[in-house]
């Protein structure tokens, strides 16, 4: 669970400490007093996108960590490289430059990967959360979400892959006669004009080699000659293999009076005989250094053959060679096109029949999921005083698509004796709140994360369907931590915790605080919340019996 947060240098908060509770937090005050920045720096610890603008003015950086207790030991710590711990602390520092610094447990990470971890410690249910319920397209996101029919759906994606992709092959071998006659004679021009050529693999760059040694050769030549004349001498001076032959010599005739030299003797002995070596190398390259204009002329001919074929076919003597064995596969393929292509329907028609295999069987598994998780959000709704509401998952059965062979919509009735329609056309704002907070509960039950925030998920409730919601969020709360921004009476009287945000402005600035409230605060606050800027003994009395009830 999350048990603090300490935020700094974020919008209007220059530096707070929030503490939690395991129960129930409430997070009250004025609109506009800093409650969504809170959330914000929650959303920021758990990788969500943090920008520039949320520095407060004046500062070059904002930082948030958070301390998280009772973590389980999940797979993303040795799958990051960071150490374990239960007790797990996240910090996120965000500078001016955009650049992002992400820790946890000191341990550097990306945004992506803190990202990966987040939505494994917690939840946020915003209002957002209530305007995807009408978006159809989420609804099958919703139901898979609680069905938790991974195997199927990946045996079916698998397959259906293999449909596509034969689809694809098909399509690509599927043409008209005359585009078929078009291409096959292009094709046979252009194997015929590479085959022509009879390239050698690598031979461009062989021949490219042997020009620069051509282009060079008087240079060559000269120096090679020079390196002869200097390992083996000219008639003015002795070369260096002569040189050192005289010093081995003296060196021998020395170690007969002496040992002393007998160490020099080696070493110089070592050196005649591999300068003697080299200089046998260099006089036979000197020796097979030969060159003509005419070879110049024939590479220079046969390059300019291979670079007219290089700017059609590909950069290298290899890639035009590899271009021939496509093109004449191709042209294979065309002229065998109708055989090759009634095997390939076949094996399309095979491959069909078990992605429609698979597409029944996760239907089968999405309408049982479908029976169960209305039944549950049901049973939510009628907790929520709404005991005459009915709900429906509806199918719509499709061709195979990316996500199987079925659309499913949300279908809802609010009232008695009306028509199921799409959730869109018959949910209020406070009817909404309450599907989804239902809905949220009852996908809770499939994931292990421990804690829950509701971001003004109350909106359009009121009297006592706000008091349902209230009674709902403390009843999850006694297995689950959850975290409420709100600003209904009824849920903070019900908080274990409440904290109050608020903004005072001093020598100019504005600066937003974070309250935990005792007893007497929480019934300021909530008189407060009852009735307005005016606290009067009424409210106050109004806000004591709402926390003593």
């Amino acid at each position: 669970m999350l048990s603090l947060l300490h935020i700094e240098n974020i919008a209007v908060i220059e530096c707070a400490d929030i503490s939690f509770d395991a129960g129930f937090n409430i997070l009250t005050g004025e609109t506009g007093a800093g409650k969504s920045i809170v959330i914000d720096a929650i959303s920021a610890i758990l990788g969500e996108r943090a920008y520039r603008d949320m520095i407060r003015t004046g500062t070059n950086m904002a930082s948030v960590r958070a301390v998280f207790t009772d973590v389980p030991e999940l797979d993303w710590f040795a799958e990051n490289g960071v150490p374990y711990d239960p007790e797990t602390i996240i910090q996120r520092d965000v500078y001016l430059d955009g650049k992002n610094v992400c820790r946890v447990n000191g341990t550097l990470v990306t945004v992506s990967i803190l990202r990966k971890l987040g939505i494994q410690l917690i939840n946020i249910h915003g209002q957002h959360d209530s305007a995807s319920l009408f978006d159809e397209n989420n609804h099958m996101e919703f139901l898979d979400a609680f069905s938790a029919n991974e195997q199927q759906k990946a045996a079916y994606f698998e397959k259906y892959n293999a449909v596509s992709a034969l689809r694809r092959e098909i399509e690509r071998m599927t043409m008209d006669e005359s585009e078929k006659l078009r291409r096959m004679e292009t094709l046979r021009f252009q194997i015929q004009e590479i085959e022509k050529a009879e390239l050698q693999p690598g031979e461009d760059e062989e021949l490219e080699d042997r020009r620069k040694i051509l282009q060079n050769a008087e240079k060559l030549s000269d120096g090679i000659n020079t390196a002869v004349e200097c390992l083996y001498g000219s008639d003015d001076t002795d070369g260096a293999a002569s040189l050192l032959a005289d010093a081995e010599r003296e060196l021998a005739r020395l170690i007969r009076y002496t040992d002393t030299f007998s160490a020099l003797h080696d070493k110089v002995a070592d050196l005649m005989y591999q300068v003697q070596d080299v200089a046998e190398e260099v006089r036979d390259a000197r020796d097979d250094l030969s060159y003509s204009a005419d070879e110049l002329e024939q590479i220079e001919a046969r390059l300019d053959v291979i670079h007219r074929l290089r700017r059609k076919y590909g950069a290298s003597c290899d890639d035009i060679l590899d271009y021939l064995e496509n093109a004449k596969k191709e042209l294979d393929e065309i002229e065998f096109a109708d055989d090759h292509l009634a095997r390939l329907k076949l094996k399309c028609e095979t491959a069909e029949k078990h992605a429609w295999d698979a597409a029944i069987a996760l239907r089968d598994t999405r309408k049982a999921g479908a029976k169960i998780l209305s039944e549950k959000i049901l049973s939510e709704l009628a907790q929520l005083d709404m005991p005459r509401v009915q709900f429906s998952c509806e199918f719509t059965e499709l061709e195979l698509g990316a996500n199987g062979a079925d659309a499913v919509a949300f279908y809802m009735s609010a009232n008695a004796g009306e028509a199921l329609k799409p959730l869109s056309k018959v949910a209020s704002g406070g009817e909404l709140a309450r599907i989804m907070l239902a809905m949220k509960n009852v996908l809770a039950e499939q994931d292990h994360v421990s804690t829950l925030i509701f971001d003004e998920v109350d909106t359009g409730v009121s009297g006592r369907a706000a008091q349902k919601v209230a009674e709902k969020l403390r009843s999850v709360a006694r297995n689950k931590q959850v975290l409420c921004v709100t600003h209904l009476p009824q849920l903070a009287a019900l908080a274990s915790t409440h904290l109050l945000i608020a903004k005072e402005e001093r020598q100019g600035r504005t600066y937003t605080t974070v309250t935990p409230l005792d007893l007497e605060g929480r019934k300021r606050e909530l008189a407060r919340i009852i009735g307005g800027a005016q606290i009067t003994e009424n409210t106050l009395k109004s806000a004591e019996e709402m926390l003593t009830s």
